[in-house]
């Protein structure tokens, strides 16, 4: 499959379908969901996958370093990127093969996550109804492996278009090669290796619901359907966590801590009461906002940013924030709850430097 997919973008690249329009100091603030003014000093839209290599070829002409931007609902941008940002913008669902149990579809990297999960529920593909109204585009759900319910998306997809800047060709990476676990993928090993175009998830013709958390299952009652599963997800998630557009935020901060047996035997000695869910390999994932709620932290502002009043792992811009501004409130609060009851918690949103890098949290 890499190979022919690798060949048809040849073709069309050899065609010359490129009108790529290189943009100077543009301001990101509306390109990301936190609302963090950012001024890139390139940036491109990336309209087709064979865009990528004259970006690159552009970016390396400029020394510059590049930056790919989905949809910025999971990043931290400082206010000044010397960098060339590719805001990815590919749209396609096509279906490549279907047999009487599962369905095979390629979904654009530019296409908006959510509006791709329920289309898929209405062409009654199932599989993706746990990660409804998760925001962010297509193209950024597998770096992540994200999750919600007890689903996480590297159980759907069975293979991930990419442009590989180290051998300067595209191929596609097959599920196993993408070494996907919580909230993490080899995409998160290996940042500025590869650039995303397209996503081919393998999804199921009859629904197999997944009821694992208490409060979904109360809400889905005795309707077991696909459709109910998704609106019930729906219509918790947006009770509990504010609309970006009002309260912008990037939803979950922080990751669910995963402990070790033994690590959770001491935590759970002092805090009987701290809502866990088993996990393999003898961990136990911890609950994030949890911690941050025992802590105080939940409805907390520390100048304009805060943790959100209905759901404490939502971090939220009040005003006019800056990164730094950001910055002081997490590490706050991952203070106190370090403090408290020694757990770290990581931050899940990726952190970029004025050079466009992705750097670590605690530099």
């Amino acid at each position: 499959m890499g190979q022919t997919f690798s060949n048809a973008i040849a073709q069309r690249r050899a065609i010359g379908l490129f009108k790529m329009q290189i943009q100077q100091h543009v301001q990101l603030k509306t390109l990301n969901t936190l609302n963090l003014n950012a001024v890139a000093s390139h940036y491109v839209q990336i309209n087709s996958a064979e865009e990528v290599v004259n970006a690159l070829q552009f970016a390396q002409q400029q020394q510059l370093n590049v930056l790919v931007l989905s949809g910025g609902s999971n990043v931290l941008l400082p206010e000044h990127i010397q960098a060339l940002v590719l805001h990815l913008n590919i749209h396609g669902i096509e279906v490549l093969e279907e047999d009487d149990q599962t369905i095979t579809v390629q979904v654009g990297a530019g296409q908006n996550w959510h509006d791709f999960v329920l289309y898929s529920t209405q062409q009654h593909w199932f599989g993706l109804q746990n990660l409804a109204l998760i925001p962010g585009l297509v193209g950024a759900s597998p770096v992540q492996n994200i999750g919600a319910y007890g689903v996480e998306v590297g159980e759907f997809i069975q293979s991930v278009q990419v442009y590989d800047c180290q051998v300067k060709q595209f191929t596609s990476i097959l599920n196993k090669d993408c070494h996907f676990a919580y909230r993490h993928s080899i995409f998160k090993d290996q940042p500025n290796r590869y650039i995303i175009v397209s996503v081919t998830f393998k999804l199921l013709k009859q629904a197999d619901l997944k009821l694992n958390y208490g409060d979904l299952k109360q809400a889905v009652g005795e309707d077991l359907t696909a459709e109910n599963l998704q609106n019930q997800v729906i219509h918790i998630r947006q009770s509990k966590l504010p609309d970006p557009k009002t309260f912008p935020n990037v939803g979950s901060f922080f990751k669910n801590p995963l402990l070790g047996a033994s690590e959770f035997e001491s935590v759970v000695q002092q805090f009987p009461n701290i809502p866990h869910y088993p996990q393999p390999n003898h961990q136990v994932k911890v609950a994030a906002g949890w911690l941050i709620d025992q802590t105080g932290w939940k409805g907390k502002q520390l100048g304009s940013v805060g943790m959100f009043d209905k759901q404490a792992l939502v971090l939220v811009n009040y005003a006019e924030a800056s990164l730094a501004d950001v910055k002081s409130t997490y590490q706050a609060v991952q203070n106190d709850v370090k403090q408290k009851f020694n757990i770290l918690l990581e931050p899940e949103p990726v952190l970029y430097s004025a050079l466009g890098l992705i750097q670590s949290h605690s530099e």
